[in-house]
């Protein structure tokens, strides 16, 4: 049998970093601040809730996919493990901010 390895997890939340009451996207599990970019190192696989860490998972640089645009890497602040996120920068709820962004591609890790 196949193991899902997404799950989807739409809920709003408060940004554990910067205090900014982050909506639902309402199409696809929403994982970060769209203001300051942080996340919450609270998954193992996407939208499961499965991981104990829960350290602030900061945006360390951002590259671009030819398919999936703007992906933000994230660095978790209490275990040091990076993830990769997909940006929603074209969401019709409470954007990324696409200037972030942009500044982000030139940062080096």
């Amino acid at each position: 049998m196949e193991q899902k390895l997404f799950t989807k997890n739409d809920n709003g939340f408060i940004c554990a970093n910067c205090g900014f009451e982050v909506k639902p996207l309402g199409y696809t599990s929403r994982n970060h601040c769209p203001k300051c970019l942080c996340s919450l190192h609270v998954d193992i696989n996407p939208g499961d809730r499965a991981c104990e860490c829960h350290g602030v998972m900061h945006p360390v640089k951002v590259v671009t996919d030819p398919k999936k645009g703007y992906i933000i890497l994230h660095k978790c602040s209490k275990c040091g493990e990076i993830h990769r996120n997909k940006a929603a920068h074209e969401a019709k709820v409470q954007p990324d901010d696409i200037n972030y962004l942009i500044e982000l591609t030139a940062r080096e890790i």
